[in-house]
Parts: structure tokens; C-alpha cells; sequence
């Protein structure tokens, strides 16, 4: 069954956003560019929220840009083609290897692992992604640490009343940042 990753830089003190709306904090090193490579490389399909759509959406045209490093032309290449899944309330159309979402997230999650397929289901964006983890519905949780203290903002896990065992599978430092990879501890049935 494929696995439902949850993956995005964060601050030290646990937003992926601050309380200004700016996430300027999470443009990442070369070494950082290059993880974020290597890891939509294992995605068959990206769950995204309206917010992370549209502020993903400068990749769609970003080829066309003649100052494009190599390394943002290569995270082109694997961006645009991949599949993408969008959940909003009030767009209507979207663009690109996207598409509307035609259920709920429960439901487009479970189509999704029932289809062929070895790469992983990766969600961005914090509300989609509490929606998620509230329904038990991630398997894996990674972060990029950025040491930046921001004070306030929309946080990478939500603020709820709900315990979740996690294990370490990896952490790493990479540049200025640190990897951290989680899985989620399933009871035994």
C-alpha cells in the first residue's frame, strides 16, 4: 500500500508560516534544493491545499525564465508532469498536471492507494494536512528544520488534543537545516 508523507520546511519553533504570512525563511541552500529534488522523485501524486497551488504554481512557467539554475530546471522537470491533486472550495478550474479534487480527502486517499503504483502520496499544506493527520491518514511525517524562531504563525501540526506515537527513521543535517523523517506507529490489529 502506498505510503501518505507529509513534508515541508518548518521553523524551529514549529510554523511553516509566520505570523506575517511570510515563509521567506524556508528558500533553501543548494543542499536543501537538492533533498527537495531527490524526494519528489519517490512521489507518484501530491495532495495540495488552495494556498500551496497557487504559490506552487510559479513552477508551471518557471522553465521559460533563461536565469533558471540547473538545479531549479531539474526540479521543473519532475514538478510539472506529477500528478497533483487540489482541494479548495472556491476555485473552479486549475492548471497543469492538476486536477480538482472530485471527493473528500478520506476518500481521494483511499482511491489513490488502491491504484498501481509504488511512489508515495505526498500532502502539502498545513490544513490539508491536519485534516489528514486528524484521520489518521498520514504515515510519515518529514521536516526540514530551518533555525529561524518566528513566533507564531500556521503551525505543521495542529493544535489538537490527539497523541500520536511516532518512530525516528532518519535524521540528518543538511547545510544550515535538519531532516527529521518519522513514521507513524500503527497498533496492531
Amino acid at each position: 500500500m502506498r505510503s501518505v508523507t507529509y513534508s515541508m520546511g518548518v521553523s524551529l519553533d514549529g510554523y511553516i508560516v509566520g505570523p506575517d504570512g511570510r515563509f521567506d525563511w524556508t528558500v533553501p541552500e543548494d543542499a536543501v534544493f537538492r533533498h527537495w529534488i531527490e524526494e519528489i522523485r519517490g512521489v507518484d501524486v501530491h495532495l495540495l491545499g488552495r494556498r500551496l497551488y497557487e504559490t506552487m504554481l510559479y513552477w508551471e512557467t518557471a522553465a521559460e525564465d533563461p536565469a533558471l539554475g540547473a538545479d531549479e530546471r531539474e526540479w521543473t522537470a519532475l514538478w510539472n508532469p506529477l500528478p497533483k491533486v487540489v482541494f479548495s472550495t472556491t476555485l473552479s478550474a486549475v492548471r497543469g498536471n492538476a486536477r480538482l479534487a472530485s471527493g473528500g480527502l478520506a476518500e481521494e486517499i483511499a482511491r489513490l492507494r488502491a491504484e498501481p503504483g509504488e511512489g508515495e502520496i505526498a500532502i502539502g499544506g498545513a490544513t490539508l494536512a491536519a485534516e489528514a493527520g486528524a484521520l489518521g491518514l498520514i504515515d510519515e511525517y518529514r521536516l526540514m528544520v530551518h533555525p529561524v524562531l518566528v513566533g507564531g504563525g500556521i503551525p505543521y501540526f495542529p493544535r489538537a488534543e490527539r497523541r500520536v506515537e511516532l518512530e525516528l527513521v532518519e535524521t540528518r543535517s543538511i547545510g544550515r537545516v535538519v531532516f527529521l523523517r518519522h513514521r507513524v506507529v500503527r497498533p496492531e490489529a
